[in-house]
């Protein structure tokens, strides 16, 4: 691991994503939510479980439902990824003492890949009312290299115009991202060779890192260095770039095909996942390097209870 991360919080900044999530789900009228495009938001993840590049992946187990009502208990089934961006803070605040929009970035050390795995089946059951815990508390993988943002300088790139206009705590003067290019990439027990599964990019954020920093700590939550915030998955407008397999299987509906001829909807034991991020300047590159993990099949539990 390049860090000890003490903290972790997930966000949802890309709207894409969060557009496409809320479809499936809520349907076009009600895509997003009424707080979605005044903050950005997001959940306490697990610091403990957040492993390095290459990994493997138990699948998880634990309760879920097929009616809406009646849980059981099984292994996950709906098994999926996250294109995301770690940020990891370098400099923390005091106690009731909030970070400015304008002074975030001077809290940032560095930016790492990360797949943030989710199972859908548990999520979907347990995420009513307060959201996501056992469906995300088992793994997320990161990259072994921490790029700083003095190395990204060249690739800064603005976001798009926020409207509405957000409160103003939130109004970043210096509205940016990052040109990264993003990829992931699978290989299967069936196959040696990887298939690139979608190609993302930084740029398809909504909200700034800077602006999560601030909103994570308007109440006077202070962070500490080593803390990682998570970008949320990153989606592009066209399908060829959705960060998920939720996404570009459109929940189950239409299933990938790979070149072995094999039929993904979610992720199978054996299956490999690497994700990476690269910008490409004048005569070089900065990279981050890979961010694999290898699902295991579910452990046995009989002795648990």
């Amino acid at each position: 691991m390049p860090v000890f991360i003490r903290d972790y919080t997930d966000f949802y900044s890309s709207k894409n994503h969060a557009y496409n999530i809320g479809v499936m789900f809520r349907g076009v009228d009600n895509a997003l939510q009424p707080n979605w495009l005044h903050l950005p938001v997001g959940y306490h993840g697990r610091a403990s479980s957040i492993v390095i590049d290459g990994t493997p992946i138990t699948r998880p187990k634990g309760q879920k439902t097929d009616d809406g009502k009646t849980p059981y208990w099984s292994a996950c089934k709906l098994l999926d990824f996250e294109l995301e961006m770690g940020t990891i803070i370098g400099k923390g605040n005091n106690l009731s003492e909030p970070i400015k929009v304008e002074d975030a970035r001077d809290h940032i050390f560095g930016f790492t890949m990360l797949n943030d795995w989710s199972a859908r089946d548990l999520q979907k059951w347990e995420y009513v009312p307060l959201g996501p815990f056992n469906a995300k508390n088992f793994a997320s993988t990161i990259s072994p290299w921490v790029v700083t943002p003095e190395a990204l300088a060249p690739f800064k790139t603005a976001l798009p115009v926020q409207e509405p206009a957000l409160l103003p705590y939130l109004q970043d003067k210096d509205l940016s991202a990052y040109d990264i290019q993003l990829s992931v990439s699978i290989k299967t027990p069936q196959s040696d060779a990887w298939h690139v599964l979608t190609n993302s990019n930084m740029k398809h954020l909504y909200y700034s890192v800077a602006q999560t920093i601030s909103h994570h700590t308007v109440t006077g939550c202070n962070l500490s260095a080593g803390d990682m915030l998570g970008s949320g998955t990153i989606s592009a407008t066209e399908k060829s770039g959705y960060g998920s397999m939720v996404e570009l299987c459109w929940a189950g509906k239409e299933p990938i095909i790979l070149p072995s001829g094999e039929e993904r909807k979610f992720l199978l034991d054996g299956d490999e996942v690497n994700m990476t991020g690269v910008c490409k300047g004048n005569g070089f590159t900065v990279g981050f390097g890979d961010c694999r993990g290898k699902i295991l099949p579910a452990k046995d539990d009989s002795n648990w209870f």
